[in-house]
């Protein structure tokens, strides 16, 4: 009993000094918190101190480096100080290895401004806005009106009955292989390169077999020849696995094979499945601006705007005849005006005289 007593007297002592304790852990946690935040403090403001006192250093080196290289000796000559530059402070040593800072009056910040805006407003203009060929640099010529429209492809009727296209091709599928590859190349040198691949293969399964490398070695004078490559043997499996090796009639078809776009599709629709659809190349580009016959500023404009105004008489032959125009004679840097059929009708202004006349 006198045991059990004199340990229930102990214990509340005992937890009397684990509370203290507690609290002196406490505190000295605190103490500590603190002392480690105020060390903190202290070394942010000595490197700010040290930081400017620094950059004041440098300011005066400068300065009086400065003062001191626009001394004049007795002569009138001009005294040159040579500073090591590793013997300086850190800030002083990127100075004098760079120079001085340069300081622009206000006028020549906005003369700057000015400079920068207009090269910006000059590469804009340069840009050619999405769908836009890069060769329409002239302003297009007011619409015609349709009579006018209808009367300049009477002319070319009357010039020309049955205009042809010039891309060699013995069935639907070389010619889409033609079209492919005229992209960015001419009629005549996709001409002399197909000469050749489609006498050995003149069909998709016949290219499939003939092989990438092959096709290579057969196009490789025309421009961008290894992705045309890659393009046709791709279309040509595609032709094979989708539409049994024959070509579809069908626009989003044909522009569901590689390497064939909007202008290729309506080529082999009009060429071929003898629809009225208006290709719209750079030749068409130009002379339906030039002439105001189809003003727009992309192709898919100058396509709407053709299929809006051609006379539907006209309408299988309407881009092969302006294909020929533009080609032949409204050409792109120095328009043959001085023969030009339609030249009374045409909306060009700056018109080219007879150089026999000059």
């Amino acid at each position: 009993m006198a045991g059990n007593a004199r340990a229930t007297s102990r214990r509340p002592k005992r937890d009397e000094t684990l509370k203290e304790r507690r609290a002196r852990k406490a505190t000295a946690a605190a103490e500590k918190a603190v002392t480690k935040q105020a060390g903190a403090d202290r070394a942010v403001a000595e490197r700010a101190g040290a930081k400017r006192a620094g950059a004041e250093r440098a300011g005066a080196e400068r300065a009086g480096a400065e003062r001191a290289g626009a001394e004049k000796t007795g002569a009138g000559e001009a005294r040159i100080i040579i500073v090591d530059p590793d013997a300086l402070e850190p800030g002083a040593r990127e100075i004098a290895r760079s120079g001085p800072p340069s300081r622009k009056t206000a006028e020549q910040k906005a003369r700057s401004k000015e400079t920068a805006k207009k090269a910006t407003k000059k590469k804009a203009a340069k840009k050619p806005a999405a769908g836009m060929p890069a060769y329409s640099a002239e302003p297009p010529a007011p619409a015609l009106d349709p009579v006018s429209i209808a009367e300049i492809f009477n002319r070319f009727q009357a010039a020309e009955p049955e205009p042809k296209g010039e891309l060699e091709h013995v069935n639907a599928f070389t010619l889409v292989v033609a079209v492919a590859l005229s992209a960015q190349a001419t009629d005549k040198g996709v001409n002399a390169a197909t000469r050749t691949l489609f006498q050995v293969a003149d069909t998709p399964e016949k290219m499939v077999a003939l092989g990438e490398a092959q096709v290579i070695e057969h196009i490789k004078t025309i421009g961008l020849f290894r992705n045309k490559a890659k393009n046709v043997m791709a279309l040509s499996r595609l032709l094979i696995e989708r539409h049994g090796g024959v070509v579809p009639s069908s626009r989003a078809a044909l522009e569901a094979l590689p390497g064939v776009g909007r202008k290729t599709a309506n080529v082999v629709l009009n060429m071929w499945f003898k629809q009225p659809t208006h290709p719209v190349d750079t030749h068409v580009f130009r002379v339906g601006n030039r002439t105001g016959i189809a003003p727009g500023k992309d192709v898919v404009a100058v396509e709407r705007r053709l299929e809006d105004v051609t006379p539907a008489e006209h309408g299988l032959h309407a881009h092969h005849w302006l294909i020929l125009h533009g080609r032949y004679l409204c050409k792109a840097r120095k328009p043959e005006c001085w023969r030009c059929p339609i030249a009374d009708l045409c909306g060009f202004t700056e018109k080219t005289p007879d150089p026999a006349e000059a």
